[in-house]
């Protein structure tokens, strides 16, 4: 591929796919932008590289670990629409998804609150579970492939291909870019199930925590060997303010002991729900086992070179670093040594130096302080912090001593005090004053500090977002449809504007998702003129797309092909194109027959018509012939739909073996049919029945 211009750019896959910039890549593959032009909308097309689309065992894997991710249904899982090979390109479809990464998130914002942590775990959880249910592990859950939507929702990617991408039985720098976030069982290549997922997610969990990573080193191998050997920090050491509910949640997740880890991720999911309705709750579990070699924290590894999976890590000693070098024998043999009864009589000569200076202040605060101010002359300093300032005032003499006056000079601030209580004084309490009128300054509590909620309608929600968590309030959405307020911008706040909330407090911002889109179903336009389809089409208040006039054996000016198909469920103002038959050429054509269907690239897979000479009459004015369909030989069964003017007049599952099939058609003149083999497009072609 030239280093300066794509060649994937403007491909078209399949006749369907047209590829329209790309997104990303990984180390399998590069992700494009496309648009299917059947359904008119933008999808997410996944390219093989070179290097795995060659490999004809990878590609049938790929096919069927594809397949079977495409079976998975959930609001928090990328959709996966189609896997198929076109033009020497293998190729998955998947939803387009409108969002960041989570490590991009977690880049852009260090590391994210509890809430947010919380927020987003639950959801990666309840990915797992639909996909664990139906017997898929993900095995490279990390920060990457997880897809973060402007609604503060996620959807987890790549389901099934961790296991294309350890098909290689080495653990090499390329092959690791996932090492941070590995189990210790896939370290060591053993068997991997529902709670190697379950490990991965704990490692999420604790970067967006702690804002860093559990483990690190020097290579992914280093790295690799202290998930298996060594000992995270707790979360609580680095960060004391994340909840000991939540810290446990992490550490149980992150067992390395896999028989102590969560058993499922309903478990999981369980734990995350009750913390979430109480924030205080604790679990009791105990810290995370290690096993024996683990007797230090976390430490950062040399390169200990390649390890292989499925063998133990080759274990090397782990040299401390000294802070002086380490001395000699002669050397430590030359050094005068102390005697032990020289070491207790410094220590004793310490004590009794520290007695005596007791000893002195006790008696200058007992005895030289009486004499000095004697009584009468000398007051203590009431202690007023924590009374309530408005009772001082009730009751000032409670405060004034023989002929000693207090007045109180007070300085107000938000404290998280109740209001009116006193915070500091000065002087301190419990000193002594000898001038007869007096002034404590104390500071009192103005209590938590009261936030008047501004108007935010109008405002676009992330912008209305930034000011709220300024002011150190939580936020939440809602989400409603509206014909006055923009998309994405504030309809309104819970609480209303003006009230007074104070930190820590929520705000849900109502989010308008634009005017209320109408869903229509798409017409059946093929076999009417273009004035009546377009017609139509602005009946139902759907846009007219590209319109193309072709030669045909149909009538002319009739519609004899549509770009989105009959019966499917689109939004009002799609544009939809179609196709105009300009009649037959001028020229004489030879006696009407039964057009020949070039064989495709891959003759295996794809059908001809071949009707039976000549066809036969059903008396009612049509006639009937049959179309044969070669069926593909790489698959046991498969299904086989036939749309004959965009009713389906065949749709069954049959056996490969047959090699071939010959449904009937129906008809008079002319229809367009179109044959699908497991839901893909095969054939489209026009049928005469003369």
């Amino acid at each position: 591929m030239d280093g300066n211009k794509d060649s994937y750019i403007g491909l078209m896959l399949d006749n369907r796919y047209e590829i329209i910039e790309k997104v990303g890549e990984g180390g399998m593959a590069v992700v494009y932008k496309a648009r299917c032009h059947r359904l008119n909308r933008l999808v997410a097309v996944k390219i093989l590289r070179p290097e795995f689309a060659g490999d004809e065992d990878f590609r049938r894997r790929f096919h069927a670990e594809s397949q079977a991710v495409a079976m998975l249904s959930h609001p928090n899982i990328v959709a996966v629409y189609d896997v198929n090979r076109s033009q020497g390109v293998e190729y998955l479809v998947m939803e387009l998804i409108d969002g960041i990464t989570l490590k991009q998130y977690m880049m852009r914002k260090g590391e994210l609150n509890w809430r947010e942590s919380l927020h987003f775990t639950t959801q990666i959880v309840r990915a797992l579970i639909h996909a664990h249910s139906r017997g898929i592990i993900h095995r490279d859950i990390k920060p990457h492939n997880v897809m973060v939507l402007r609604d503060g929702s996620i959807k987890v990617a790549d389901f099934g291909i961790a296991r294309l991408a350890t098909s290689q039985n080495t653990l090499t720098q390329e092959a690791l870019g996932s090492v941070h976030y590995i189990s210790p069982e896939q370290a060591k290549g053993g068997q991997v199930d529902a709670r190697s997922d379950i490990y991965s997610v704990g490692v999420v969990l604790y970067e967006m925590l702690t804002g860093r990573l559990p483990f690190e080193g020097d290579s992914p191998v280093a790295v690799a060997i202290q998930h298996i050997s060594s000992m995270a920090l707790s979360p609580r050491e680095i960060d004391p303010s994340i909840p000991e509910g939540l810290e446990e949640i992490t550490k149980k997740a992150m067992n390395s002991d896999i028989t102590k880890r969560y058993a499922s991720a309903e478990e999981m999911h369980n734990d995350l729900e009750e913390f979430r309705k109480n924030p205080g709750a604790t679990f009791g579990y105990d810290d995370l086992a290690y096993p024996p070699e683990a007797r230090e924290p976390t430490r950062k590894l040399p390169d200990v070179g390649h390890l292989a999976v499925g063998k133990e890590p080759v274990k090397k000693p782990v040299t401390k670093k000294l802070s002086k070098p380490a001395k000699s024998r002669r050397e430590r043999d030359d050094e005068p040594r102390r005697s032990p009864v020289g070491i207790i009589a410094t220590v004793v000569a310490v004590l009794m130096v520290f007695a005596v200076v007791g000893v002195m202040l006790y008696f200058l605060w007992q005895v030289v302080t009486p004499v000095l101010f004697p009584e009468g002359q000398s007051v203590r300093v009431p202690s007023l912090v924590g009374e309530i300032y408005t009772e001082i005032l009730d009751k000032p003499e409670e405060y004034s001593l023989g002929d000693f006056t207090f007045e109180l000079d007070p300085v107000s601030v938000y404290g998280d005090e109740p209001e009116g209580t006193i915070i500091e004084q000065s002087p301190e309490g419990g000193s002594y004053v000898t001038t007869k009128k007096n002034v404590i300054k104390v500071t009192v509590s103005k209590g938590p500090r009261a936030i008047l909620l501004d108007q935010l309608a109008g405002q676009e929600y992330r912008t209305a977002e930034i000011r709220l968590t300024k002011l150190g309030l939580l936020v939440g959405y809602e989400y409603e449809t509206s014909e006055d307020v923009l998309k994405d911008h504030v309809i309104r706040t819970i609480p209303e504007a003006s009230a007074t909330l104070g930190e820590g407090d929520e705000v849900v911002l109502v989010v308008s998702t634009g005017p209320n889109v109408v869903k229509v179903d798409m017409p059946k336009l093929i076999g009417r003129t273009e004035e009546a389809a377009k017609a139509l089409l602005k009946q139902l208040r759907l846009n007219i797309g590209e319109v193309k006039i072709v030669e045909s054996t149909s009538e002319a000016g009739s519609v004899i092909w549509q770009s989105i198909q009959e019966g499917v469920e689109i939004d009002e103002g799609t544009q939809v194109g179609m196709q105009i038959s300009s009649g037959p050429p001028p020229s004489p054509s030879p006696s009407p027959e039964i057009p020949s269907i070039e064989p495709s690239a891959e003759p295996s897979t794809a059908p001809s018509y071949e009707p039976p000479s000549p066809p036969s009459s059903t008396g009612l004015g049509e006639t009937t012939i049959r179309i044969r369909i070669n069926l593909p030989q790489d698959r046991e069964s498969v299904r086989v739909q036939v749309i004959q003017d965009g009713i389906t007049v065949y749709d069954q599952t049959v056996a490969t073996d047959q090699g071939t099939i010959n449904p009937p058609l129906t008809g008079t003149g002319t229809s367009w049919v179109e044959v699908y083999i497991d839901s893909r497009l095969e054939e489209a072609k026009e049928l005469s029945f003369e």
